[in-house]
């Protein structure tokens, strides 16, 4: 069966009789087995998704009109996002053997228009890490490159995609986690503004930062799925009440385009020089095309990263505190008293990074340093968003790489954690200030790896950033 990378190529397939739903399916699961080693998945749902499909195969032969909008769309979804009567994890000991009591809002949305999901991909615990290696389930391996990270937290979801087990994978993104896989995979990370997608349903890292995102071949497919899950939900008083655009009937980009880059992010001593030059080479062709492209400033780069990991994981104690022993997920078969079971059970349910952050953020928010780390940080990031609205009150789109590197080496971020914070200072941004960005591949580099850039748009600009990353695809 040939590779798919577009749900209209699965349903012409389908209607013009070369394939099925069922065959789409059993090949994806084919796939699965075949890149076991790869570790991308924690669970796989066979029987279901064979069932979903013969039943959906009937309903196409009985109606071709009576199917959803996802009708021939192979879903996987990271191992945050609950599914009512499936395990959820997040990656996680504390979780181990918990069965989701309902579903994600995202989750509903996808099923109602018949899309199938073929299973939960692994995932850095709790979404923390940039690596997808802090897994309780062990790391997640680049398909390109088995020795390579995929990127995280939502590797396993960007691999899911790029070997071929699934059409499309549901993300999250809370400083990028859905857009630095996808740049190291290969393939397109998409991260909504933020209340663009309901996140009921989405086990909370950074409640402030969290997105649902979408991993994908073809903007088409970022675009559908963006329009089905998008919305208002009362499950979620941060979700937008904004009317949803059709955003798949939006992606012929029509006139010029204005747009921005920092000096300061091109020219970073950090970046490798082939990706410096692929984001130079993109900047002229754009350029060439007619598009007004410039250098602005922006004064605080240096500074996203560290008020971020403050923000955050002041965030990420508050909600990690519901993992107690006590009410669900792991408990301690060592502790004897009540105090014992709660210090027990998550000393040993979580992992390092998990406990790392825990405590970061209990230190930033204790007496005597809540105004010295916390409101300081607030105030940084007030000032991020204020520089930021600046810039695209000025211009349409905003030009970054995606990560200052390609996938690195399994195991050698993990001996240094400031080491690993700093590589996401390209793509926190948009998390700080709620904007939606796309990560896009847009070559190989000398090494064999993927090169990912990305674009962001103003708040509630999904629409017109959709539609010019498809044109920069068509046109580089």
């Amino acid at each position: 069966m040939p590779k798919f990378t577009s749900l209209e190529q699965v349903q012409q397939a389908i209607r013009q009789g070369e394939s099925s739903l069922e065959a789409v399916v059993t090949h994806y699961l084919e796939q699965i087995q075949a890149s076991r080693d790869l570790n991308i998945y924690i669970e796989v749902y066979a029987e279901e998704a064979l069932a979903k499909a013969r039943q959906l195969d009937q309903k196409f032969k009985q109606d071709t009109n009576s199917v959803g909008r996802l009708f021939g769309a192979i879903l996987s979804h990271k191992d945050v996002i609950c599914w009512q009567g499936h395990g959820v994890t997040a990656g996680s000991k504390i979780l181990e053997g918990f069965e989701s009591l309902f579903s994600a809002t995202a989750i509903e949305r996808v099923l109602a228009e018949d899309a199938i999901i073929i299973g939960r991909t692994n995932c850095d615990e709790f979404a923390m890490g940039s690596t997808n290696e802090t897994s309780f389930y062990g790391p997640v391996r680049n398909a390109i490159d088995p020795s390579k990270v995929p990127g995280g937290s939502s590797g396993g979801s960007a691999v899911s995609v790029q070997a071929d087990t699934c059409l499309i994978a549901l993300g999250s993104d809370t400083g990028g986690s859905v857009r630095q896989p996808a740049a190291f995979c290969g393939v397109m990370g998409f991260k909504p503004t933020y209340g663009r997608i309901s996140r009921h349903g989405l086990l909370a890292y950074g409640s402030s930062f969290d997105q649902i995102g979408v991993l994908a071949h073809s903007v088409s497919d970022l675009a559908l799925c963006l329009e089905i899950m998008a919305g208002g939900d009362d499950f979620d008083a941060t979700a937008s009440q904004q009317a949803v655009p059709a955003y798949s009937q939006l992606l012929n980009y029509q006139g010029k385009a204005k747009i921005a880059y920092f000096d300061t992010a091109i020219n970073h001593p950090k970046l490798d020089p082939e990706i410096r030059q692929s984001s130079l080479d993109l900047i002229e062709k754009l350029r060439a095309d007619g598009h007004q492209v410039e250098a602005v400033p922006f004064d605080y780069l240096d500074y996203i990263i560290p008020a971020y990991y403050v923000l955050t994981t002041a965030e990420a104690s508050s909600n990690l505190s519901r993992y107690d022993g006590i009410r669900f997920g792991y408990r301690s078969p060592n502790a004897k008293t009540l105090e014992e079971t709660y210090k027990k059970s998550r000393a040993e349910g979580f992992g390092t990074e998990v406990k790392r952050r825990i405590m970061l953020g209990s230190f930033v928010l204790s007496s005597g340093y809540y105004d010295a780390y916390y409101t300081k940080a607030q105030k940084v990031r007030r000032l991020i968003y204020e520089q930021t609205k600046e810039i695209f009150q000025k211009h349409d789109f905003l030009l970054m790489p995606a990560a200052p590197s390609t996938a690195w080496n399994l195991g050698e971020s993990l001996a240094d954690p400031v080491a690993m914070y700093l590589l996401d200072i390209f793509t926190v941004q948009a998390n700080m200030v709620g904007i939606p960005g796309i990560a896009i591949p847009v070559g190989t580099h000398s090494n064999g790896l993927p090169i990912g850039l990305q674009l962001l748009a103003g708040h509630w600009k999904e629409a017109e950033l959709l539609a010019f990353a498809e044109l920069v695809l068509q046109t580089s």
